[in-house]
């Protein structure tokens, strides 16, 4: 099998939030349209934004970050599809005179509006003792699934009639059942007119249609054939579904572990993986939080993306931990040895930097709470996760992207 040309990862160092779809968009831009940005977990509740040099604003969720210059988008097996959601992001994209090419793994999984729906009734009913689910069903999907009985894929979308009636045991028999098991089976009764609505499932046939016809149905080695690849995570790796604070977990592998697997597939002996974090620590949901404050940690911090929700709340800040950063990249850098001969570059990003403004950085390091000018800062960051290689955030879009190669001395080298 031919090596492609070039592989990079970009994969979230925390709760999420950390820059993921701008360093994707940088390192898309050096490919431009031979490039083809793999979302290899996660799903519709991603939310990456990517804002071009010249002002352009999207917040990407189905669609890879690379789409404003051209790169194409893969959805693999470990990326759950959305088919409601996908097909509002793809009107937004069109508004803005973007027409990305998206092929979808045939094994990918599949949200109904029944999915959303028990996420969002179970969030409510939970009140102060919420899990942090953004509600759009990504997790019951992936549940779901686990009963072939009522499982569904991107595959299965083909014959409309067979998922009419697959759609409607999902709702009459699966959907109680469900409710019943999380401990809220009086929760059906009270929703039936939505969960029992037929125009619901009409239209989601519908949905379903539009979404095969606006994507390319392919597996990785033909979607990615020729291509640069661009490796795309979603959440962080403290929210990784075997690492994070259980419960307050996404259910998927944020880090390399689904990396590893494709990269087998498609022959990869060596890519270079981004792990990206803010200078700051944030958090959207419920769940522990190292260091959290009351709140933004400088009066310079705007985040239009992660406005308040009615599942998630609104956003959490903190100061950075570099202990805590360096155990969660060396944790996730050690699966490598999962994939047998394969070499990994790493790097780090250190976003959101033009926010700390003419203040020094604090954050927390040794168990104690710092305070150091930006430069400083970095080469503290470098020493203690292990990594010389960075890259520094100092804006909103691409061209804000600072390099920092010099050789910093550092205490180990975490990969190999």
């Amino acid at each position: 099998m031919r090596v492609q040309k070039t592989a990079r990862v970009v994969i979230g160092a925390q709760f999420g939030d950390e820059g993921k779809g701008r360093m994707i968009d940088y390192y898309a831009a050096e490919v431009g349209c031979d490039g083809i940005v793999i979302r290899f977990n996660g799903g519709a509740q991603a939310g990456h934004t990517v804002v071009t040099p010249d002002g352009l604003r999207h917040v990407f969720s189905h669609v890879g970050s690379g789409a404003f210059v051209g790169a194409a988008t893969f959805l693999s097996r470990f990326f759950v599809s959305n088919p409601i959601l996908f097909l509002k992001e793809m009107e937004s994209l069109a508004a803005k005179d973007v027409e990305p090419r998206i092929y979808v793994d045939p094994q990918s999984p599949v949200t109904t509006p029944y999915d959303m729906m028990i996420n969002q009734i179970v969030e409510r009913e939970r009140g102060g003792d919420r899990h942090g689910s953004c509600g759009v069903g990504f997790g019951e999907t992936i549940e779901r699934n686990l009963t072939p009985a009522y499982a569904l894929t991107v595959a299965d979308l083909a014959d409309l009639s067979a998922l009419a009636g697959k759609l409607d045991a999902i709702r009459r028999d699966y959907a109680p059942a469900r409710l019943a098991r999380l401990g809220f089976a009086d929760a059906f009764a009270r929703n039936a007119n939505l969960l029992l609505s037929d125009a619901i499932l009409e239209h989601f046939i519908k949905d379903a249609g539009r979404f095969v016809e606006t994507i390319t149905v392919a597996d990785a080695r033909v979607a990615t054939r020729g291509r640069h690849l661009l490796f795309e995570g979603a959440q962080g790796l403290l929210l990784d579904q075997d690492r994070g604070f259980f419960p307050h977990v996404t259910r998927s592998n944020t880090g390399l572990y689904n990396v590893l697997a494709l990269a087998g597939e498609l022959g990869l002996r060596e890519f270079e993986v981004t792990y990206a974090t803010r200078a700051y620590l944030t958090r959207h949901g419920a769940g522990p939080m190292p260091h959290e404050l009351p709140e933004k940690p400088y009066p310079d911090v705007v985040d239009a993306t992660n406005v308040p929700n009615a599942y998630q709340g609104t956003l959490r800040f903190g100061w950075l931990d570099l202990d805590v950063l360096r155990h969660a990249i060396a944790e996730d850098l050690a699966d490598a040895g999962r994939l047998p001969g394969l070499a990994i570059k790493a790097r780090l990003a250190i976003t959101c930097l033009d926010q700390v403004g003419d203040d020094k950085v604090r954050y927390y390091s040794g168990g104690m709470r710092r305070r150091a000018s930006i430069e400083s800062f970095v080469a503290a960051v470098s020493a203690t996760v292990g990594i010389d290689k960075i890259l520094l955030g100092f804006g909103a879009d691409r061209e804000s992207i600072m390099q920092r190669l010099k050789a910093i001395p550092i205490i180990a080298n975490l990969y190999p």
